[in-house]
């Protein structure tokens, strides 16, 4: 699962890598922002990357979504119909986002919070009870990062070192003593790809 060309089905090795996400889960879940880590890491790795939040009614308690797209060439469009990669942190997200994988894609379930399996075949799963392990370090907020942990254990999509550079982006100053914690769920997330692949 370390391969992030596993997520393109029919890839070959000459042609450029891009990979579509969509990540979807509730208001205050830090979906944004793990969208927003993703990019910035792209970047740093001078990947070709765009980030498309949705706004609207998405507010804390309710959902949010974002599609990220990385890519080895220009990004086409920052809209993905059918992305290879989907993050669902809750049912809702699940629901709605879990169809839309490609054949051959990856779909990672925060299985804390949703309440049912996968019913694709034609995916690749990896189920990660991202809530749970945060609760366990302290923070049920952090949730976003063991499965971004998780998203790049299982596809090397980014370097974690990126990520974890990209967090004094992200992150607003005053939640910068925040980032030893969101380091250990980066890595506990990457643990649990670890021993699924």
């Amino acid at each position: 699962m370390s391969n992030p060309a596993a997520c393109e089905p029919g890839r070959s090795d000459n042609v450029p890598a891009t990979h579509e996400l969509v990540l979807a889960g509730f208001g205050g879940q830090g979906i944004l922002a793990m969208g927003q880590l993703l990019a910035y890491a792209g970047m740093l790795e001078e990947k070709h990357v765009s980030w498309l939040p949705s706004y609207g009614a998405e507010m804390r308690g309710g959902t949010a979504n974002c599609t990220v797209v990385i890519s080895d060439e220009p990004v086409a469009s920052p809209v993905s119909s059918r992305p290879s990669i989907v993050v669902a942190m809750n049912d809702p997200s699940l629901d709605r986002f879990e169809p839309t994988v490609r054949p051959g894609g990856l779909l990672l379930i925060n299985t804390s919070l949703c309440g049912r399996q996968a019913r694709r075949q034609d995916v690749r799963v990896l189920e990660v009870p991202a809530t749970g392990i945060a609760d366990e370090l302290g923070e049920g907020r952090v949730a976003n990062m063991v499965m971004l942990g998780a998203l790049l254990g299982a596809t090397g999509l980014v370097g974690a070192q990126s990520v974890l550079e990209s967090l004094a982006k992200v992150l607003p100053p005053r939640r910068h003593g925040l980032i030893p914690l969101n380091q250990r769920a980066l890595l506990r997330g990457q643990e649990i790809a670890a021993r699924h692949s």
